[in-house]
């Protein structure tokens, strides 16, 4: 078993790892630009400019969104594509970094399911030529301590939603994660029940904040990070933000997601960031933002209280974890 127990945590392992793995995440990152542009990811013209990224390539015509967190410092793109869950790849915070040269991101097709008048398989570059992508600065917040402030760049889902015309009977959107075990080694592991999957509430998937994520820093979404296309919902724990989405399935009751599968008492299907309901084995009360040594106070939903306290109106979220 893979998963650390409370007391097995390493102050190492809650501190940003690039302070003694910079030489070895220097050669990943160095790979993965290379990679990138060789794979030639999303490859349209009118998408992408072909120089002047520093990683890989550059996404064009990005606009500024108001919805941006203000005055927080944004981490390092080599904190935010270094030190990450993405257990397809294996389960260490470095693995995603180290194990994802083989990641392949185009061409990429996502499937359109269920309840919904327009189902279909769809080319991830045909979607974004009808989409203007935005960068959001977003607060990212983890179930184990630790946060990250992250330039995201993408679109809002609720686009996408009214495209593919959900009918009256969808209550809820799930998301599938790609499971490749030829380029992403961790889903040989059975800990998880593979592919990964994940789900929200129509209304919160519908909320402006809620963002289809194609891109970092204004350059092409890394692998690292859920390239080509993953969730951003920033009010939630990280483990809601289903990454390399493959499937999108509307559905009529509340669908099982996989860490609430392999354990329902620890990781509820909502999880909204609250400080004081804790995590069986941990408190969080406070967390650890990435490249700084204090602890802060955890926020209640991550700070974007005032935008979408009234979706959970009337519930209680003690319960609904």
């Amino acid at each position: 078993m893979l998963i650390k127990k409370a007391s097995d945590i390493a102050t190492s392992e809650i501190t940003h790892k690039s302070r003694y793995l910079n030489r070895r995440q220097f050669l990943g990152t160095m790979g993965m630009a290379s990679i990138a542009g060789a794979a030639g990811l999303l490859s349209s013209d009118s998408l992408m400019a072909a120089s002047g990224a520093a990683h890989g390539k550059k996404l064009a015509n990005i606009i500024k969104s108001s919805l941006s967190v203000k005055d927080e410092k944004i981490n390092s793109w080599d904190e935010i594509t270094s030190y990450n869950n993405f257990y397809e790849f294996g389960f260490d915070k470095s693995d995603a970094l180290t194990n994802s040269g083989r990641f392949v991101a185009s061409p990429w097709k996502v499937s359109i399911e269920g309840e919904c008048d327009k189902p279909g398989v769809m080319d991830l570059e045909d979607i974004l030529k009808a989409e203007t992508l935005e960068e959001r600065v977003y607060r990212h917040r983890c179930v184990e301590g630790w946060s990250m402030v992250i330039p995201w760049v993408g679109f809002p889902l609720v686009n996408l939603i009214k495209k593919v015309e959900p009918t009256s009977r969808a209550k809820f959107v799930e998301f599938t994660s790609l499971a490749d075990p030829k380029t992403m080694p961790g889903v040989r592991n059975p800990v998880l029940t593979w592919p990964y999957r994940e789900g929200l509430r129509m209304d919160e998937a519908m909320h402006p904040l809620t963002l289809m994520v194609v891109g970092l820093y204004g350059e092409v979404l890394p692998a690292t990070d859920g390239a080509p296309l993953r969730l951003a919902v920033p009010w939630k724990y990280g483990f809601k933000h289903a990454k390399s989405i493959v499937r999108i399935r509307f559905v009529d009751k509340q669908p099982l997601n996989s860490w609430q599968q392999y354990a329902a008492n620890e990781y509820g299907f909502y999880a909204n960031v609250n400080p004081v309901v804790d995590h069986p084995r941990w408190s969080q009360a406070t967390e650890r933002r990435i490249g700084e040594f204090l602890r802060r106070k955890t926020l209640m939903f991550n700070g974007y209280a005032n935008q979408v306290q009234s979706l959970y109106t009337g519930m209680d979220l003690r319960r609904n974890y």
